[in-house]
């Protein structure tokens, strides 16, 4: 197996840094609807499930791997302790890079996604998600 540095995994979550989150546009309404592309592997609200991936309720700002009952990669968990010293946090910036391309943010998750190529929708698809409580409310 070809295994990418932890270098370039460093620079693609850098990236995603180094982005100006303030010039981003945040359009719940535009987000829900990108969001859509989604839902057939994650769901957010009061009855959202595990499906191919976790329920993303409560995600902005916290740790990754952390939804009950989802069986998360190893290379999501291991990578994020090679990346940030303690594990993922997913903020506006690691959710952008995540969002951009997950291949490339941790390399070999499970992830089937290819991602979104539009840095306005990932903005709008992120502020979506703030909108919902760890419980599910919003």
């Amino acid at each position: 197996m070809n295994h990418p540095s932890i270098s370039a995994v460093v620079l693609a979550f850098l990236a995603g840094i180094a982005a100006p989150s303030g010039s981003w546009a945040q359009d719940v309404e535009a987000g829900e609807k990108t969001f859509n592309k989604c839902k057939s592997c994650d769901q957010v609200g009061e009855n959202a499930k595990n499906r191919i991936g976790p329920t993303l309720n409560g995600i902005v700002g916290q740790p990754a791997g952390l939804v009950e009952g989802f069986r998360y990669s190893d290379a999501l968990l291991d990578g994020g302790d090679a990346l940030l010293d303690g594990g993922i946090v997913w903020n506006e910036p690691t959710l952008a890079a995540y969002l951009a391309n997950p291949r490339t943010a941790v390399p070999e998750s499970r992830m089937s996604f290819a991602g979104l190529r539009n840095d306005e929708e990932i903005a709008n698809v992120i502020a979506y998600l703030a909108t919902y409580a760890a419980d599910g409310t919003q």
